[in-house]
């Protein structure tokens, strides 16, 4: 875990929440703590390396791994994978944009290569939100190039003209058949 020694921005988080304002799910004695750990490591809540990346990161990557003991049937280390056919094969790592920017994650592998991830599908770079933030940007009247600079300023995300422009298009596309659909009388 890279900690970062800049100052701690949480004057948008509240010392105490109501645990009635989160959902069951979360357990709000420990969102405190993370919180709290965070301001005394000196770790920022959101931006580059922050605890928002950091968390983001360990919950996509707890979920692959769960994926692939799944696909496998057996734990990590577990002796009933040794000599069992397919099995663990290592690691890749991946960098994908999510909404609190770009997140390096590492996506286990299977020896057959039969390991289809489905949080993250093979070849998915974006995780949900990002498109819906260029069409905003595009119909608010932005440049592909102001729109590629605005993600690069907030995001710290390179993403070039030419894929902007094919998330528009397609959306485009889409739209323009659904207006020229065939109406019911």
């Amino acid at each position: 875990m890279t900690m970062t020694t800049e100052a701690v921005d949480t004057s948008a988080v509240a010392k105490k929440k109501d645990p009635a304002a989160l959902p069951a799910s979360v357990d709000a004695e420990l969102v405190g703590q993370l919180v709290e750990q965070a301001r005394a490591a000196g770790l920022q809540l959101t931006g580059e390396g922050g605890l928002l990346q950091q968390l983001t990161k360990r919950v996509i990557e707890a979920a692959m791994d769960g994926e692939i003991t799944d696909h496998l049937g057996y734990e990590k280390h577990d002796p009933a994978g040794k000599d069992g056919g397919n099995s663990r094969n290592g690691s890749r790592a991946k960098t994908v944009l999510t909404d609190v920017g770009p997140v390096e994650i590492v996506v286990p592998r299977d020896r057959d290569g039969s390991f289809q991830p489905q949080i993250v599908k093979k070849r998915q770079r974006r995780l949900t939100g990002v498109e819906d933030m260029v069409l905003s940007l595009s119909a608010k009247g932005l440049t592909t190039g102001e729109i590629s600079a605005h993600l690069a300023e907030v995001y710290g995300a390179e993403v070039s003209r030419q894929t902007i422009s094919t998330i528009t298009d397609k959306v485009m596309d889409g739209m323009a058949e659904w207006q020229n659909r065939p109406l019911d009388r």
